[in-house]
């Protein structure tokens, strides 16, 4: 059964809201030092982790969530793992301090689809009581699939098998992040899958593309070179990150300067470089002039 959405939570105004910092007091945490240097994610934004097979979305997850309940505690943490390995929701479980509704892949399509629609419902009514909430979902991909599967055929099928209407509701769930102008927000950072071999899996993915405010893309290639996090910082980014960074915008944009020429595994290893020279985030953007001064007279 799929249940209806809740009305009022949309008519109310939806504004630009603040920043979500995952800086950690650990200097080696770099994937969420990344983050917060080169795409930045906003209270209400949508988030996108975009991710191959074995590229460690699954740990960036998790560090993710780690960060919010130690840096963040007074933002209501909910976990949605849609599809996933009974030891990986255990693990969520056990070692994330947040709330954790899961369907995992011992389940039946019918009750990945009930819990996804409940979750959203529980989250909204924690933002209408002027909670800032952030819910995680791993992932959009099979989500996607389960809908596909259950949703009542319209007659009219896309390439991969995918029903015209199977992602509506999907789309209606990660398009219902927003920070709301009296108060609470719904940050939502979901993972999508990419590179699987699955024609439905990529027409999952186009059809999300685009729909969020950032998008953070892992690379196969980075990861079995075992250079973590296997991020593709030339692909990953905030729209309107200005607003996030304020008066340290052209600070991160000297950094993605730096780098915006390399290639992947170039452009990380220089970031791994810089992280490993300076332990805060702090220290390396008031250096950043001098580190690009250096690189260029060498």
């Amino acid at each position: 059964m799929i249940l209806p959405m809740m009305n009022n939570y949309h008519r109310r105004k939806n504004i630009l809201s603040g920043y979500l910092k995952l800086l950690t007091t650990e200097p080696n945490e770099y994937s969420l030092r990344i983050i917060d240097l080169l795409c930045p994610i906003g209270k209400g934004q949508r988030a996108l982790i975009v991710a191959p097979p074995k590229a460690g979305k699954t740990i960036l997850l998790k560090q993710i969530a780690k960060s919010i309940v130690t840096n963040q505690p007074d933002i209501s943490l909910i976990l949605l793992l849609v599809d996933e390995r009974p030891e990986e929701v255990t693990d969520f479980r056990r070692s994330v301090n947040a709330k954790v509704f899961a369907s995992s892949s011992d389940s039946s399509r019918e009750s990945h689809v009930r819990i996804a629609s409940l979750v959203l419902d529980y989250a909204k009514c924690e933002v209408e009581t002027g909670k800032n909430v952030v819910l995680l979902i791993d992932s959009l991909t099979k989500m996607g699939r389960a809908f596909n599967a259950v949703q009542p055929g319209s007659g009219r099928t896309m390439s991969g098998g995918v029903d015209i209407r199977a992602l509506e509701i999907p789309k209606k769930i990660f398009g219902a992040a927003r920070a709301l102008e009296d108060g609470g927000s719904l940050t939502i950072i979901a993972t999508i899958l990419v590179d699987t071999n699955s024609r439905m899996d990529e027409l999952i993915f186009q059809e999300f593309k685009g729909t969020g405010n950032m998008e953070l893309v892992l690379n196969r290639e980075l990861a079995n070179h075992r250079i973590f996090p296997a991020i593709n910082i030339q692909e990953s980014g905030t729209r309107r990150e200005e607003l996030l960074f304020g008066r340290h915008t052209d600070k991160h944009y000297e950094l993605r300067r730096l780098v915006n020429n390399l290639k992947p595994k170039e452009a990380m290893l220089t970031i791994i470089k810089l992280l490993d020279m300076y332990p805060t985030n702090r220290k390396l953007l008031s250096k950043i002039s001098q580190t690009n001064l250096d690189d260029n007279e060498n």
